[in-house]
């Protein structure tokens, strides 16, 4: 650990201080009247101001100061900006590079031998460096894939959203009647609680019914005022055994097949258990919001929603993990994962070569109705076509425009990355515009 000198008294005082001290001498106050309101030494003050009224341009120091310091203040809050946005656009920095070296060096700042001898900053100055700056901190990336990262941009959000106003619209959907429906991943052998144990032993157990459970899936439907239906479990199993719902939820249901995931004819297996607990004819409705996997996109599956009343929508290729709301909320508590912030949620977007279209559509001034929340569509649709409905807006960082050759700037050292134009291909289904189906009766 570094070695941080703690500060033991509170002398020293700000430089603009004593500029406001100064200016109520010009104005004709005693020196030691102006040092005695404003807690100053007289004669730290007096030889501030004369040196001030002599015109000097070296005014003497006040204060404390950090001879040693290789960034100034401004330098470290833009580099702290670039590591915020380079973590933002999925690009973020390790603690191992070699970036701080690199603009020392860029921008002739004075630091240690000890930096040129290994090529890399020091460990103290980084460690310093977080706690000077506790807006940032050391976390582990999770991975995620470029089309993940470039397809979460306001142009599909738009369009989803529109197709979203133009269901409501035309239908009038309730609360009630809206459903998001989407399938997670769970296991047998959940991970055990903390618990009380012997202190200094290394290793302490606890018993479950496997070290590696089974990997199931778990299809759930829940509505805009937060009812649900009961889940559908989806086991990788050839046949179906009748323990296999024993102390399960009320009203569940499973089925097997040979990989444990969502096909075809589970889906259809899910649509009559949801349509058997939402009761949706012809004449009510429903809409059914899910994402677009190819196990929703059969032809038995689109029949039996037509003759149903199921309205289906789906959200953009790659974005259920933004927009879908038991992505952002059930799921993660379900999993007890923490739920991090959104921060710049289209900022991996950034990293493509497809230009992103200026949406800006009018907003009436006199309408106070907020923007739909894209990571709670459920909890912010309307409750029927009458209600007001503000488009979905949304605002991307701005480049820093700042990178010049005599300004500091970390984007001019390590630039942003820009991924190049994706191969075509004509192996599957078509590429273009995200699928959103619409299947109306």
């Amino acid at each position: 650990m570094p070695n941080v000198r703690k500060r033991k008294t509170d002398r020293g005082v700000p430089f603009p201080v004593l500029e406001m001290a100064s200016d109520e001498i010009r104005q004709g106050k005693s020196v030691r009247g102006v040092a005695k309101s404003y807690g100053i030494c007289h004669v730290t003050l007096h030889r501030f101001h004369k040196k001030r009224s002599q015109g000097s341009k070296t005014l003497p120091r006040v204060g404390y100061w950090t001879p040693k310091r290789v960034f100034s203040l401004e330098q470290e809050l833009l580099l702290r900006d670039y590591l915020m946005q380079a973590a933002d656009l999925y690009y973020g920095l390790s603690p191992k590079e070699k970036f701080a070296y690199d603009l020392a060096k860029a921008y002739s700042c004075r630091y240690p031998e000890t930096w040129a001898e290994n090529g890399m900053a020091g460990a103290n100055w980084f460690t310093t460096f977080l706690k000077r700056h506790p807006t940032l901190s050391i976390r582990s990336p999770q991975a995620t894939s470029l089309s993940r990262a470039t397809s979460f941009n306001e142009t599909n959000v738009n369009t989803f959203f529109d197709n979203l106003f133009s269901v409501l619209e035309k239908h009038s959907f309730a609360a009630q009647d809206i459903w998001n429906m989407d399938e997670t991943g769970i296991t047998t052998a959940q991970n055990p609680e903390k618990m009380v144990a012997r202190k200094g032993v290394k290793q302490v157990g606890a018993v479950t019914s496997a070290e590696r459970g089974t990997l199931i899936t778990l299809a759930c439907a829940v509505n805009a005022l937060g009812n649900s239906i009961p889940p559908m479990f989806i086991f990788p199993r050839k046949k179906i055994h009748p323990s296999f719902t024993s102390n399960g939820p009320p009203g569940c249901i499973t089925t097997a097949n040979g990989s444990g995931w969502m096909q075809e004819e589970d889906f259809l297996v899910f649509l009559k258990h949801f349509q058997t607990h939402t009761k949706s004819s012809l004449e009510s409705k429903v809409l059914l919001i899910l994402d677009n996997h190819t196990s929703h996109l059969s032809v038995e599956g689109i029949d039996f929603c037509r003759s149903h009343g199921i309205v289906l929508l789906s959200f953009p290729p790659h974005c259920s993990y933004k927009l879908q709301p038991l992505d952002r909320m059930p799921f993660p508590v379900l999993h007890h994962r923490q739920i991090f912030r959104q921060g710049s949620d289209f900022a991996p977007s950034l990293v493509t070569d497809h230009p992103l279209q200026a949406v800006t559509p009018e907003v009436p001034s006199s309408s106070t109705t907020p923007s739909p929340n894209v990571a709670t569509v459920a909890s912010s649709m309307p409750l029927g076509a009458s209600s007001p409905v503000t488009p979905c807006v949304v605002s991307e960082p701005e480049p820093s425009s700042s990178a010049t050759d005599t300004t500091f700037s970390p984007e001019s050292i390590r630039p942003h990355p820009k991924a190049g134009p994706r191969k075509q291909t004509t192996k599957g289904r078509k590429g273009g515009k995200p699928l959103s189906l619409q299947i109306l009766p």
